[in-house]
């Protein structure tokens, strides 16, 4: 598979990016600083670029067949809007490339996981820290969500920097449901097992421990 990651760098996308390679994927990485990928593979394509920059995301998109994007912020401060924003120039990019599969990481307290946190997150640094972030990633959703994409929404719980296990709950159903801890490396490996299984197309799947 031809696969174009944003935002693969760092984080859950450096991590996909490694998997992807180590499944036999062919790697397109868009980053604004591709040298910060530390990784040399024949089946590794490095471009420099942003997802707001609508030319190099066309440059890049062009003969993939699907795409994962795992754009983030450092800090709480940073963003002005990047993820909608950005996505209103993907979503066109695939378009143009006749590109249908996206999956999309956002994270807890996106949509209908709001409240899914536990008390300290959902009543103290939701509000304090992350709520104009996530009002972005909600307009980010919702501009998914009204695309005619084959697409899938992922909202991995706290995420920490643990080991690949392949062993994680993936959750539609978020009834009584408290988000614990999740490594990037197992949202790195669900994401890579949807892209061929397809089972949460037009979900939003919650991964947690």
């Amino acid at each position: 598979m031809n696969l174009l990651i944003i935002g693969a760098t760092r984080g859950i996308g450096r991590e996909l990016a490694k998997q992807a390679l180590a499944s036999g994927h062919r790697v397109t990485a868009l980053a604004r600083h591709p040298e910060r990928l530390a990784i040399e593979h024949e089946r590794l394509r490095k471009v420099q670029g942003d997802i707001l920059d609508a030319q190099s995301l066309s440059s890049a998109m062009a003969g993939q067949n699907a795409v994962c994007c795992a754009i983030g912020v450092k800090t709480p401060w940073e963003q002005s809007g990047v993820f909608s924003k950005g996505t209103e120039r993907l979503l066109a990019a695939m378009k143009a490339n006749a590109v249908r599969r996206l999956i999309c990481v956002t994270g807890i307290g996106a949509g209908n996981s709001r409240g899914h946190g536990g008390f300290l997150y959902d009543r103290v640094f939701f509000p304090l820290l992350l709520k104009s972030v996530y009002a972005d990633k909600d307009r980010q959703e919702a501009l998914i969500r009204a695309s005619d994409l084959e697409w899938t929404i992922v909202r991995p719980g706290f995420l920490t920097n643990g080991a690949l296990t392949g062993s994680y709950r993936v959750l539609t159903d978020l009834s009584g449901v408290t988000a614990g801890r999740i490594s990037r490396a197992d949202v790195a490996h669900f994401m890579l097992q949807e892209l061929s299984a397809n089972r949460y197309l037009r979900q939003t799947p919650l991964l947690t421990y």
